[in-house]
C-alpha cells in the first residue's frame, strides 16, 4: 500500500520577512495517514491506564458520542471503570449513587443535583452515558466544586473567602506556574472586560476548578486502585495536560492519556496523546416554549418574564407576568419542571399550558412547540 501524507503548515510558517531565505519546509508537519486508525485499535493503547481524560466541547454531540464509545470499549475489554463528569458538582455526589444503585429515577436525579439551575447544557447530550453507567452499575463521580465556592473566588479571590469558604478549598491547591497563567491570560483578552484584578480572580477561579475536580479524580482513585477512571471535562481542563492531568499525576504519580477532538486544531503534540476526529452528529432538535422566566421568586409556579423571537407561548396567549402553573400534564413549581416536562418533546408538538394571570385568573392553552 502507499502511504500516503497530508502536510500541515505550521502557525505562522507563512511569514516571510523582505529578502529572508526561505526555510525549506523547516516548519512543516507531516501527518502519515497509513498511521490513522480508529478506536478499537485507540483501546488497546489505553486499556492499561488508570486513568483516561476525554475532552469534550460542552454542547458538541459527537464529542460525547465518542465519550460512550470509550466508556464502551473499554467496559468491553472487562475494565472496572468509574466516570467522572464535570458536569456534576460534588455536594450531590450522592444523588448520583443513589441513581446507578437505582434507587432513584432519571427525573429524580436531575432535580436532586440541580443539574438544569448549575449546568443547563442539554441534558440529552450526556444522557446515553448515565443510562449505560446505570444498566452496568459503574460508578459515577461528580467532579465539579461547589459554584457557590467559585462564584465567591470570581468575586473577591482567594484571599478574600473567610475562614468556612477557605476550609472548603481542596487540599493541596498549588499556586498557577507561568505557563498555566499565559494560557489562561490568552483566553481571558479574548473577553476584554474589568482590569488585572478580575484577571488574577479569573485565574484563581480556573485554578480552582483544575485543583478541586483533580483533587476528586485523585481521591477516587486512591481508594479505588482496582478500577480505572475515565474522566469526562472539557477541553480546556485537559489539553496540554497542564489543568486536570498534571495535576492528578502530581498527587499519585499517576500519568494519563488525554483524548481530545482533533477538529479545526492545529497538530500539537503537547496538546494531547490522541486527538479524535469523529463524524459529524447534531442531536434532534427539542421542542421549546420559547419563553424566559424568572429565577428565585416566590409564588406558585414560574414567571414568564420575556419571550424568544419566536415563540409558540406567545402566539398562544402567554403573557409577560403570568406564571406557568401546568405543562404537558405536569405541575410546574421551578425551572427545572419546564425542563424535565419539555425534555422529550419535539418542535412542532402542542402540550396544555396552565397559567395564573394576576392574582386569580386560570387560564388553559395549547401552545405549539417551536
Amino acid at each position: 500500500m502507499i502511504a500516503v501524507a497530508v502536510v500541515l503548515a505550521a502557525p505562522g510558517a507563512g511569514v516571510l520577512a523582505r529578502d529572508a531565505e526561505p526555510a525549506a519546509g523547516a516548519a512543516t508537519r507531516v501527518l502519515e495517514l497509513d498511521a490513522l486508525t480508529g478506536v478499537e485499535a485507540l483501546l488497546g493503547r489505553i486499556a492499561e491506564r488508570r486513568v483516561v481524560y476525554v475532552g469534550e466541547h460542552h454542547d458538541r454531540y459527537a464529542d460525547h458520542l465518542d465519550q460512550l464509545a470509550v466508556i464502551r470499549g473499554l467496559h468491553a475489554r472487562g475494565k472496572p471503570l468509574a466516570i467522572a463528569l464535570e458536569c456534576f458538582q460534588q455536594p450531590f455526589q450522592i444523588h448520583l449513587d443513589a441513581y446507578v444503585a437505582g434507587a432513584i429515577d432519571e427525573a429524580q436525579m436531575l432535580r436532586r443535583t440541580e443539574y438544569f439551575e448549575r449546568w443547563r447544557f442539554d441534558y440529552r447530550l450526556y444522557r446515553p452515558i448515565l443510562r449505560f453507567a446505570r444498566e452496568h452499575e459503574i460508578p459515577l463521580i461528580a467532579l465539579n466544586l461547589d459554584q457557590v465556592l467559585t462564584r465567591r473566588v470570581g468575586e473577591v479571590g482567594i484571599d478574600g473567602l473567610d475562614p468556612h469558604q477557605r476550609a472548603a478549598l481542596p487540599a493541596g491547591l498549588a499556586p498557577p506556574d507561568e505557563a498555566y497563567r499565559e494560557r489562561l491570560r490568552e483566553i481571558f483578552a479574548q473577553h476584554p472586560f474589568g482590569d488585572e484584578r478580575d484577571l488574577d480572580h479569573f485565574i484563581e477561579v480556573q485554578l480552582l476548578w483544575d485543583e478541586g475536580m483533580a483533587a476528586r479524580a485523585a481521591a477516587y482513585l486512591a481508594a479505588n486502585p482496582e478500577r480505572t477512571l475515565v474522566v469526562l471535562a472539557g477541553a480546556g481542563h485537559l489539553e496540554y495536560g497542564i489543568g486536570i492531568p498534571d495535576r492528578v499525576e502530581r498527587r499519585l504519580g499517576l500519568p494519563g492519556a488525554v483524548l481530545l477532538n482533533g477538529e479545526g486544531r492545529p497538530v500539537e503534540p503537547p496538546a494531547a496523546d490522541f486527538y479524535l476526529y469523529p463524524a459529524a452528529a447534531t442531536l434532534p432538535p427539542a421542542g421549546l416554549l420559547g419563553v424566559q422566566l424568572g429565577e428565585g421568586e416566590e409564588g406558585a409556579g414560574t414567571r414568564v418574564v420575556g419571550f424568544a423571537a419566536d415563540s409558540g407561548a406567545r402566539d398562544a396567549g402567554v403573557a409577560v407576568g403570568d406564571r406557568i402553573l401546568a405543562l404537558a400534564g405536569r405541575p410546574i413549581a421551578d425551572y427545572a419542571d419546564i425542563r424535565l416536562a419539555l425534555l422529550d418533546r419535539a418542535p412542532g408538538e402542542r402540550v396544555a399550558v396552565t397559567i395564573l394571570r394576576g392574582a386569580e385568573e386560570r387560564l388553559d392553552l395549547e401552545v405549539e412547540l417551536r
